[in-house]
């Protein structure tokens, strides 16, 4: 298929018919052009997400022409035509509309709890929207709607009342009822309100301007294939940002030829992107580890800590499953936890690992616990699956019928092996952490 130019692809943007506002069709032209432009996207796994955003892009433009006076829209400078952009981040932002900077978020269905949205669009000056909208996109039916907004300065205020977190994979969750969904009013912010009623932050280069987290920036990601393994499993959200707002380094990562991509340089620098708990039997915690937000406990001898305090509540699981007979952990073990949101659900995990060196082989166990922070509960059949690099080894879910309110399960291996742990509820929304490896040296 060929590939048209920049310029081709925005005058394709721009030519629609008007059409009614509640159901806009999108029509073969469209899809052709949305196609086009999700082939000049390097990422595999970010592809679909390109053609539902170049779809939700030309929904968005024919639902603007409704309107007189009619509004401008500049979609030179929005990232679905700088596939570099597009590459890395999965919403449609830098689109212009007048004088205000609108992000589309592109779904599926409007049915969940929660808008996902990428974390960039939010903390990092240079990609914040003074609106965003969210989009569906019925790709199979070939309409979309224009579903609902949220104002920059209302999502402020909504983050700080109900203190949102980032999510591990460099997205925020944020609750369908935070948006407004009479679209009506967008028309009329953007036809009669002025830009500077809703303050952006103002954008620095200072992050950029690290010559030293360039550098590792690109270390680690000429040596594995972006179209195989997601940014936030090689890189901290720190080297993330610096990526995100440095154009140098996006042109580069898109342009990097697939032969400096091989398999083994790949393995490499997965090897150096693993939760290292070995380190915490010294009461160390490796920089990636930190990154991740991983908290180490004090050792397992009991604590003077208050009640529901993490260092307690793992003391007292492990108490119980050593009463019970299911796993024994001996004294020298070392535990660390992480509490992060999964769609509409706050879990915490926590990680327990010690050394079991044997006559002819160097072995080392790790028991994962999910549940949920204080105040909070596990939903129901959430799922807890562990692999190692060749095939799944553990499956638990919690059973609606039984009074559990965690999940847990042991593995072992030699101090080669690494183990992955995913996580996923039943609405079918799921998060795999970067693996766990015992590396003492």
């Amino acid at each position: 298929m060929m590939t048209q130019q920049p310029t081709n692809l925005i005058d394709t943007l721009l030519d629609f018919e008007v059409l009614p506002v509640d159901e806009i069709t999108l029509d073969n032209t469209q899809i052709d052009a949305a196609l086009e432009i999700s082939e000049r996207i390097r990422s595999e796994k970010k592809k679909w997400q390109t053609y539902l955003n170049a779809l939700a892009t030309f929904a968005f433009q024919q639902w603007l022409s409704k309107p007189v006076p009619l509004l401008s829209v500049n979609l030179e400078q929005s990232s679905l035509c700088q596939p570099q952009y597009a590459n890395v981040v999965g919403a449609v932002c830098h689109l212009q509309v007048g004088e205000f900077k609108v992000c589309l978020i592109a779904i599926g269905t409007a049915s969940d709890e929660v808008v996902e949205m990428p974390r960039a669009v939010i903390d990092l000056p240079e990609f914040t929207a003074h609106f965003y909208v969210v989009v569906e996109v019925i790709e199979e039916q070939e309409f979309a709607r224009i579903s609902s907004f949220l104002r920059y300065d209302e999502l402020l205020e909504h983050q700080r009342e109900n203190n949102l977190s980032p999510e591990l994979d460099w997205t925020y969750s944020l609750p369908l009822d935070w948006f407004e969904t009479n679209i009506d009013d967008l028309l009329l912010y953007l036809r009669c309100l002025e830009p500077k009623a809703i303050p952006l932050p103002t954008t620095s280069s200072l992050q950029a301007s690290n010559s030293r987290i360039q550098a590792e920036v690109k270390r680690r990601l000429s040596q594995v294939s972006s179209q195989d393994v997601e940014l936030w499993q090689v890189l901290t959200w720190e080297q993330g940002a610096v990526l995100l707002t440095t154009p140098d380094l996006l042109n580069w990562l898109y342009n990097l030829p697939k032969q400096h991509q091989t398999a083994p340089d790949k393995r490499q620098v997965l090897r150096e992107s693993i939760v290292n708990v070995s380190l915490w039997l010294r009461d160390e915690m490796d920089e990636f580890a930190q990154g991740l937000s991983w908290v180490l406990l004090p050792s397992l001898a009991p604590q003077a800590v208050p009640l529901r305090s993490p260092a307690q509540e793992i003391e007292a699981i492990i108490t119980q499953l050593g009463r019970t007979g299911h796993t024994q952990i001996p004294p020298a073990a070392r535990a660390a936890y992480q509490d992060f949101q999964l769609a509409s659900a706050r879990v915490r995990l926590y990680a327990v690992t010690w050394s079991l060196p044997t006559e002819n082989t160097l072995e080392w166990s790790l028991l994962l616990v999910l549940g949920a922070p204080a105040g909070y509960n596990l939903p129901h059949n959430t799922t807890m699956i562990i692999s190692d690099d060749t095939q799944v080894l553990v499956e638990r879910a919690l059973d609606r019928n039984t009074s559990d309110t965690y999940i847990y399960a042991c593995v072992t291996g030699t101090w080669d092996e690494t183990f992955s742990v995913t996580i996923s509820l039943s609405s079918g929304a799921s998060l795999t952490l970067p693996p766990f490896a015992f590396r003492p040296e």
